[in-house]
């Protein structure tokens, strides 16, 4: 089958593109903005620097989707990717701000996206230790990370007098049955436009119960631009840039998973050497950028893969659209401001039911690897239990070292990197019991 003839690089009309591009951008849309909440509350910033931000990163999130889904110079995919603001850098960012001052965060993110050039080479010659059992079980510790973060999102914060509403939890899971039901109802396009019809279902309920405050939409200045350079000129310092540094291995591992997990929905037959660099370098690109502009890291995100393995839409021209509305929210502030409006129990309930899908894409990865074999069933045992610990146990690590804490609390990085290390102990150290293994699965033994 040709390029053109592929799914991946359908042109759909414009009026389908755009609402399913408005799809992914409603599901993803409340990342920038609490990756910005975030930032500025902890930090006591202006109000007008925190619009500044929030355009920034809507802006920066609308042109990386549009790089990684058209892939110029090398840069990009050209997969349906969507892009964000990763959570864990979000953190750190923060971290060194309070430590030292946001001039410094911003010069610790431009040094982390060179830092990702710098490397890319070495990590690309190391892509044969991600088969599908790593890949598989990075993708389910995502799924059941995604769902925790926003499953807070949802209850609340613990202690506030909020926490726990079931008027917010009921909106919730009423959202998830809206879109289930439009998915068993719905044929065709409005069945694949079936998140975003539950997402609007529940914003109408929403609005019936009077939990829905639209008066600041048309407040406020229509236009908004990013600032290069808000904080002023970047101070680089090595040693306070240390965990970002250290972050964008783990990121890279992650977005190896993504892509070709993603690759993987829409039936795009891909070279990992090669379409893997392109997704990291797009990574980096828009990281640079975002240093710029003053915001963290700018990252290939998961969150859209499990939209498009529930929509079954697999055209990247699409998630080009929606890089194009992201655009359009980052300059006109309305837009922004509808976006922020929607309940976050709402959008809650929508990103829980497509981040389980993710899930569901990792098992059905593992379901291909031979798991009676001792040796993948340990790997797969011991990742999901290094990778869910700190996930369900919150605050397993505190007692132990900074550093240790930043690797061994981050499931997904120490979930992927134990399934890496045994993956290359089992499967490329030279070994006896890897011989007898593989014969007697009737498979050649791999390689070292």
């Amino acid at each position: 089958m040709s390029r053109e003839q592929e799914p991946v690089d359908a042109m759909l009309p414009w009026s389908q593109m755009l609402l399913f591009g408005l799809q992914h951008v409603l599901v993803m849309a409340a990342v920038p903005i609490t990756s910005v909440f975030l930032v500025a509350k902890a930090l006591d910033l202006s109000a007008a620097l925190t619009v500044n931000l929030i355009s920034a990163t809507f802006l920066l999130c609308g042109l990386g989707s549009l790089l990684q889904s058209l892939g110029p110079w090398k840069m990009g995919s050209k997969l349906p990717f969507m892009m964000v603001p990763g959570g864990a850098p979000v953190v750190m960012f923060l971290t060194i701000a309070q430590q030292r001052d946001l001039q410094t965060a911003s010069g610790a993110v431009i040094l982390t996206a060179l830092f990702y050039f710098l490397v890319l080479p070495v990590f690309t010659r190391c892509l044969k230790y991600f088969p599908k059992i790593v890949i598989g079980t990075l993708l389910i510790l995502v799924s059941v990370n995604l769902v925790k973060v926003y499953g807070g999102i949802i209850a609340g914060k613990p202690g506030s007098p909020t926490f726990g509403d079931p008027a917010n939890i009921g909106l919730a899971v009423a959202t998830i049955a809206f879109t289930v039901l439009f998915a068993r109802v719905f044929k065709g396009m409005l069945g694949q436009l079936s998140v975003l019809l539950g997402l609007v279902a529940g914003t109408l309920l929403a609005a019936a119960f009077g939990l829905v405050d639209i008066a600041g939409v048309v407040s406020g200045p229509v236009l908004s631009a990013p600032t290069l350079l808000p904080f002023g000129m970047p101070r680089f310092d090595l040693l306070a840039a240390l965990p970002l540094l250290i972050f964008s291995v783990i990121s890279m591992v992650e977005a190896t998973g993504q892509t070709m997990a993603v690759a993987e929905i829409v039936g795009k037959e891909v070279k990992p050497r090669e379409i893997v660099p392109r997704t990291i370098r797009g990574d980096a690109l828009m990281s640079l950028a975002g240093g710029l502009f003053g915001t963290s890291m700018i990252i290939t995100s998961g969150e859209n893969v499990g939209i498009v393995r529930a929509t079954n839409v697999r055209s990247r021209y699409v998630t080009a659209a929606a890089g194009l509305i992201l655009v359009a929210i980052a300059l006109l502030a309305p837009l922004g401001r509808l976006a922020n409006a929607i309940p976050a129990a709402v959008v809650g309930g929508t990103a829980l039911i497509v981040f389980a899908i993710i899930g569901t894409i990792g098992i059905d990865m593992l379901r291909r690897v031979e798991l009676h074999q001792r040796s993948n069933m340990f790997i797969l045992a011991c990742a999901l239990t290094m990778g869910l610990l700190p996930i369900v146990v919150p605050g397993l690590y505190t007692k132990f070292p900074p550093t240790l804490q930043m690797v061994l609390g981050n499931g997904l990085a120490i979930g992927s990197l134990t399934a890496i290390f045994l993956n290359i102990v089992f499967h490329h150290l030279p070994s006896g019991h890897n011989q007898q293994e593989a014969a007697a699965a009737g498979q050649a033994p791999t390689a070292p």
